[in-house]
């Protein structure tokens, strides 16, 4: 049950920073907000500066994953595995990374990790028992890897509500935020259960009293809801937190980190006796980064990230200002994801991320020229890494998402959302294209419409056998997940494109985050040219360099990690040992002052 509000602080907006603390968290995502609560509870002094005017980063925008096998959840419902499994399947998947000395550090923290904030902490979970890793390698299993922050109560945050980051607008219903698997699922078949009509009708009900009363949604889901806790959490335990506060430097004496210099609306210094913890979210919106290390966008200007645009490298660069390194040989320095562009009111330009209707009956993608190019039940980072590896050197990557009227009308198709809402706003700003045959639409879009009409035939022959020949769509555990939860065909993923009008949207490269970070030890602390760590600096979430080597083996391969390394770095700037980490002794002496 949710505690409602207990003499929760007001936020300090407006009044000097503080001169000091043991850490500084520099970021609010779920890695940072993961370290303050570890250190805090732990007995040391933490404040948290946030560059943005919300909290949450990235991870408020988030489905709220987590991958962390041999969960507690997992565990609790008969659902055990060997420790060597999980290691046997990223071997499979991580090739030469898999080496990592933080993997098994990892792996050994992340079940103490969920234990401790279950235990200790306004943090809950729902378990992810039924959620497949993404790829039928070795070790894979077909669910009970995965957790996900449980709903939650925004009245419980009290005036803090307004500091959280609301959901995404582009993927929500007014603000109001549907959780992935039933809830979801209730939504999607709200014309056919009398079940699912009348929770889609109490949640609309609950939302409309929310936004008379407090002017936004109040039933938190997802990274919202994971998000949520974690403030909740953290102003429980005693942490200072400032919006507005953007870091600029970080301040050095001798070899080691002493605090930062703070921009913002109240400028001004913060020493941290213990560390500095980097958890600005990475560089989805660093237009120089992204030219340097993004192939398909050598100007910058090619690559579309959902993740807020706040997320501009900050972290990162105040690190190599002072010798930390940035890890250039990854796989993919991003988590790749196709997205939409999305026409505004205001003249900007939103980005919707395809993560969800791709997998469902009366769906394809189709190439520039019109041709399929992937198995669109895939994850996303394999659609969109499938789409860079099929468009010709020096062509601009994209595709279309085409549906036809019935699966448009029961999943939506990006930002056009499903029946009832109108189709008439998206048509006449450009985004959706439509065509009453499969050739109208391919003139829409500017295909060639006899290569459209011939890529639909074969689809649809082979779809009404639940077969897909080309691309083997629907014959993963995830695949099947992914698809329709109620269908009755011989394949959940697939269904024939069959009825008109024909719907299509268009897809560019776009990512949830970024991969390259800084690169670390299995104490979170960041490494310099020469392999040594630098005092007093740490780095979590996508200011880390990702632990799978930029592999994307399962989702919640960004928050488990986060959360885990959040908790290691508490633990180790408070002096505590950390299980598996053979420098403990070392890293807690250092730490402890």
């Amino acid at each position: 049950m949710t505690n409602l509000p207990n003499n929760i602080p007001a936020p300090e907006d407006g009044t000097p920073l503080p001169a000091a603390c043991d850490v500084l968290v520099i970021g609010s995502g779920a890695g940072g907000l993961a370290t303050a609560v570890v250190a805090a509870r732990a007995g040391l002094s933490v404040v948290v500066v946030e560059k943005e005017a919300v909290l949450g980063g990235t991870s408020a925008w988030s489905g709220g994953w987590l991958w962390v096998p041999r969960n507690p959840l997992a565990e609790r419902a008969g659902i055990v595995e060997d420790a060597s499994e999980p290691l046997r399947y990223l071997a499979s998947e991580l090739g030469n990374a898999a080496g990592d000395t933080r993997l098994p550090v990892f792996l050994e923290n992340g079940p103490e990790m969920l234990r401790y904030f279950e235990a200790e902490t306004e943090v809950a979970f729902i378990d992810g028992n039924r959620i497949p890793d993404f790829h039928a390698t070795p070790g894979h299993v077909t669910g009970g890897r995965s957790v996900a922050g449980a709903p939650y109560d925004g009245r419980a945050l009290g005036p803090w509500l307004t500091k959280l980051r609301p959901p995404l607008d582009l993927i929500s219903v007014g603000g109001m935020g549907i959780a992935s698997g039933v809830d979801l699922n209730h939504f999607v078949n709200w014309l056919r259960s009398t079940t699912s009509f009348v929770h889609v009708t109490r949640r609309f009900l609950r939302h409309g009293l929310d936004l008379a009363r407090h002017g936004r949604s109040t039933h938190l889901v997802n990274g919202n809801a994971l998000m949520a806790r974690l403030l909740r959490s953290a102003l429980d335990a005693g942490v200072r937190i400032r919006t507005d506060a953007p870091a600029d430097t970080l301040l050095v004496e001798g070899e080691r980190i002493v605090g930062a210099r703070i921009g913002g609306t109240v400028p001004g210094v913060i020493r941290a006796e213990k560390g500095v913890v980097l958890a600005t979210g990475g560089f989805p919106h660093d237009r120089a980064r992204i030219a340097a290390m993004f192939e398909h966008a050598p100007d910058g200007t090619g690559h579309h990230s959902a993740a807020p645009e706040s997320n501009t490298g900050d972290g990162m660069r105040m690190a190599e200002a002072i010798g930390a390194v940035v890890a250039d040989d990854l796989v993919h320095p991003g988590a790749w994801a196709p997205v939409s562009l999305v026409p505004r009111k205001d003249g900007t330009v939103g980005r919707y991320p395809h993560l969800v209707e791709r997998a469902k009956p009366g769906f394809i993608a189709v190439d520039a020229q019109g041709r399929r190019f992937v198995n669109e039940a895939d994850s996303y980072h394999d659609f969109m890494a499938a789409l860079l590896r099929a468009t010709p050197v020096g062509a601009e990557p994209m595709a279309w998402l085409i549906a036809d009227y019935e699966a448009q009308r029961r999943w939506g198709i990006g930002w056009a959302k499903p029946f009832p809402f109108p189709l008439g706003s998206y048509l006449k700003s450009g985004y959706l294209k439509r065509g009453l045959s499969i050739a109208d639409l391919a003139k829409a879009c500017g295909m060639d419409p006899a290569t459209l009409e011939a890529t639909v035939e074969t689809f649809n022959r082979n779809a009404v056998e639940g077969e897909d020949p080309d691309f083997g769509r629907g014959q993963s555990a995830y695949n099947r997940v992914q698809g329709d939860p109620i269908s009755k065909g011989k394949n959940s993923s697939l269904g024939p494109i069959v009825s008109a009008p024909y719907f299509a949207v268009r897809i560019v490269p776009g990512s949830l985050g970024t991969f390259a970070g800084l690169k670390t030890d299995a104490a979170a602390r960041v490494l310099k040219q020469d392999g040594a760590t630098i005092p007093g600096l740490f780095a979590v979430g996508n200011d880390m360099s990702s632990i799978m080597g930029g592999n994307y083996p399962s989702g919640g391969i960004t928050l488990g990690p986060a959360m885990t390394f959040g908790y290691v770095a508490g633990r180790v700037l408070a002096g505590l040992p950390v299980t598996g980490l053979d420098e403990t002794t070392e890293a807690t002496r250092e730490n402890a002052g």
